[in-house]
């Protein structure tokens, strides 16, 4: 009986290990933080022990097939859906930094910092240019 009770009481700490050890791994709907748009889905994986992120699904069906005319040398003019748009993160405590995200609206690199908010279905993506910086904030994709 007390073998059972601790298997039992073990399970459960597992458990809740999982759920408050959830990771900014997986896909997350983007939103434009002027207009509260919803814009993309954009999975966020590892790779090589950094982290990136890549375009997946278009929302807008008007937008599906736009080419990314902003950006620069071998991504010009590819499709903006499979475009990988957050390169190189290291996770750093609860942040992932030093490397960047990329805006194919404006054509623009920024340096990035990625984190999840106090709701772990909430993402903090914030992008800087030299101590300014804009955020958005990304949800979770089920």
């Amino acid at each position: 009986m007390l073998i059972m009770k601790n298997i039992i009481i073990l399970f459960c700490c597992l458990i809740t290990c999982s759920v408050l050890s959830q990771d900014i791994y997986g896909q997350w709907k983007t939103i434009d933080d002027q207009t509260g748009e919803a814009k993309s889905i954009v999975d966020i994986y590892e790779e090589n022990g950094k982290t990136f992120g890549k375009i997946v699904e278009v929302l807008n069906p008007n937008d599906r097939d736009a080419l990314c005319n902003k950006c620069e040398g071998a991504e010009k003019d590819t499709p903006v859906l499979g475009l990988v748009i957050i390169k190189n993160m290291i996770k750093d405590g609860k942040y992932y930094k030093k490397g960047t995200i990329f805006d194919p609206q404006d054509g623009k690199t920024y340096k990035c910092r990625l984190a999840l908010d106090e709701d772990p279905n909430v993402l903090q993506v914030r992008g800087y240019v030299s101590f300014l910086y804009a955020t958005q904030y990304w949800v979770r994709e089920n």
